[in-house]
């Protein structure tokens, strides 16, 4: 492997497409590591509705960004890329092969692409405040402050339009003005994973996380964190929330967190479309095509 530039090898999908299983593989053939590159997994005692490699798959392979944090202490884009390139550029030093695996986009490209984020932490009350006057009212507030922001964002996405308006607000400065790019000196190979039956497997992870304990693991967080910690907002973990106040039954919990993760899927899948050009895998036989490509890639 040439020692400059450094290779490194990415792996994306969206959520349920088996890149766990798959990384696995490739990281055992090329003995390597797995950098976690999952906004999630990232926090402990967050297990099961995160579908994290299992003790015995991280004994297997080293994962690395996994258990990083308490769920009571979010870790924002920008300091996990500053946590996530430290991690990177020590597995380049020992001359290994950087392997980062992950379904959220944003994440990744902000390390691979080398996006500037703002620092700024989330403003509670200024949330409220934007909450109230509901999606419709942001958006003509941010079209008029940050009009470059309004042709990138979703009319519909009132997660991103508060956070546009919420660093406009604490800055003074427009999020368009803000994200520059500063990508590494790395040459990037993108592996693409995505199932025609992804639906299918949707379902039946999702019936797998509520027989295999999501909703004993929510209580979990519940109990030590308290019943309003915001990441349990995450889907799956909402609708287990939901069961144990008996504002759902677990049939319509499954129902809805399938539901809200096709529609997770989708967005992800765009995402990958419009932000990132991978190199879409054989779904015929995923390992030994991504053999194929790493190998040409590395010679």
């Amino acid at each position: 492997m040439s020692s400059y530039p450094p290779h490194v090898i990415i792996l994306i999908g969206p959520t349920a497409s088996g890149k766990t299983e798959l990384a696995i593989e490739i990281a055992e053939y090329f003995k390597t590591h797995i950098h976690n590159i999952d906004s999630r997994q990232i926090y402990k005692s967050m297990d099961i509705g995160t579908a994290k490699p299992s003790k015995n798959q991280q004994k297997k392979i080293k994962h690395f960004l996994i258990d990083i944090e308490e769920p009571i202490n979010p870790i924002n884009v920008k300091q996990f890329q500053k946590i996530a390139q430290k991690s990177i550029k020590r597995e380049i030093k020992k001359d290994s092969l950087p392997f980062l695996v992950g379904g959220s986009g944003l994440y990744m490209n902000s390390i691979t692409k080398g996006f500037f984020v703002p620092d700024v932490p989330p403003q509670k009350n200024l949330r409220i405040q934007l909450e109230e006057l509901g999606q419709e009212k942001c958006w003509d507030l941010l079209k008029n402050c940050d009009p470059l922001s309004t042709e990138k964002i979703n009319f519909a996405d009132h997660i991103r339009t508060i956070r546009a308006l919420e660093v406009f607000y604490v800055t003074g400065k427009p999020l368009s003005t803000l994200k520059v790019q500063k990508p590494p000196e790395w040459r990037i190979l993108e592996l693409g994973l995505d199932r025609d039956n992804l639906k299918e497997r949707i379902l039946q992870r999702t019936k797998n996380m509520f027989l295999s304990g999501i909703i004993e693991e929510t209580n979990h967080l519940i109990s030590k964190y308290g019943f309003d910690l915001p990441i349990l907002e995450t889907i799956g973990y909402r609708e287990a929330r939901d069961v144990l106040n008996n504002h759902s039954t677990i049939d319509k919990a499954i129902e809805l967190t399938t539901t809200k993760t096709m529609q997770f899927a989708k967005r992800q899948k765009t995402w990958f479309r419009n932000k990132n050009n991978p190199l879409w895998l054989n779904n015929k036989n995923l390992l030994k095509d991504a053999i194929i490509k790493i190998e040409t890639f590395l010679s």
